[in-house]
């Protein structure tokens, strides 16, 4: 799809982690990225895995430094700029996060940079580990980072708040190359910024060429939700079941005409490899009963499309869902002939 980096895993963990991150290192001409702590056994492990890419990470907020890494702000500085000396001696890029910067001490996390920048490093990463940024408050502090630092700068953004994918634009806008996404927003805890609404967003909304083929986002995320067992809500932006639906009258009328109506316009469902629907339910009007008829071969009159309706908003109200072989029941009792009936009858 022209994904630009894939991060492939943390090659450290398990002998099996190890070889699927080699496995997909040797298997794609993308950039492959895999992960590690500032640790000696950690770095040696990525670099022996093939990637051409060594993401590190160390954490900069004082409680995790305190309670999770049991060390100090000294010595967190000194494994990072030692394992970033270390990749960069090996001959493969090297990208830094200081985990947990939106957390971090502003002064500290930035003598970190400078420190990092120095040393050599290819990227640094702004992680919003525990996705407690707001887009304003991330825009400024990558705004920031940018000024201080001649490393190319990607930012990686969690949506305990629902604010990932915004927070991920927002860096984007203050200067960020990069942004770290998931597919249908996997990830730990509410999950990352989502792949499919990162991308879009991009090419719809801000008009950037992504290099992202779209047209197989749906495919892709059908794959993803198949292989995690991790089902995809209905009403998941771009890639949900009913991100291009339709049920209420008005809406489904609108479309009919023109979708630009009631769809973003900039987005369709053909760029994304999706189809319109139009869905039959308790907000159901004449306009998608009609279409629907139609598609099914029936030549309904206005009088019998009217009473499908009654039909389909009754039976919508229940809580029911309406389907196709529902519809066609309703036209079968209000005996509405086929257009091949209609045919026969006029010859």
């Amino acid at each position: 799809m022209g994904t630009h980096v894939i991060e492939a895993g943390f090659p450290v963990n398990s002998d099996a982690e190890f070889e699927a991150v080699r496995d997909i290192a040797e298997s794609t001409s993308t950039t492959t990225c895999g992960l590690a702590r500032v640790v000696e056994k950690d770095i040696e492990a990525a670099l022996d895995s093939g990637v051409e890419l060594v993401h590190i990470f160390v954490s900069t907020s004082d409680v995790q430094i305190e309670d999770s890494m049991h060390s100090t702000r000294e010595d967190v500085v000194q494994r990072a700029v030692q394992s970033v000396e270390r990749v960069r001696e090996a001959g493969a890029a090297c990208m830094f996060s200081p985990m947990d910067a939106t957390r971090t001490d502003e002064p500290f996390l930035m003598d970190v940079i400078d420190q990092v920048t120095e040393a050599g490093t290819d990227w640094i990463n702004i992680p919003d580990t525990c996705g407690v940024a707001t887009p304003r408050r991330f825009y400024d502090l990558i705004e920031k980072v940018c000024d201080r630092t001649t490393a190319r700068i990607d930012v990686h953004t969690h949506d305990d708040f629902g604010l990932a994918t915004a927070n991920a634009l927002a860096g984007i806008e203050a200067g960020a190359d990069q942004a770290q996404v998931s597919v249908n927003s996997i990830g730990e805890r509410a999950g990352n910024a989502a792949y499919e609404e990162f991308v879009m967003a991009v090419e719809s909304l801000y008009q950037g060429d992504t290099g992202i083929d779209t047209t197989r986002i749906t495919e892709l995320s059908a794959i993803v939700a198949e292989k995690s067992g991790v089902p995809t809500p209905s009403n998941k932006p771009v890639v949900g079941a009913n991100a291009f639906s339709h049920e209420s009258g008005i809406h489904a009328a609108g479309v009919i005409e023109n979708a630009d109506t009631f769809e973003p316009g900039v987005m369709t469902p053909e760029m994304v490899g999706a189809q319109r629907r139009l869905v039959l339910g308790k907000h159901t009007g004449t306009h998608s009963v009609r279409e629907r008829l139609l598609e099914r071969g029936y030549e309904p009159t206005e009088e019998e499309v009217r009473a499908v309706t009654r039909r389909v908003k009754d039976f919508g109200a229940e809580k029911r869902q309406v389907t196709v072989t529902d519809l066609e029941r309703f036209a079968e009792d209000e005996d509405i002939a086929r257009q091949r009936e209609r045919e026969e009858v006029r010859a």
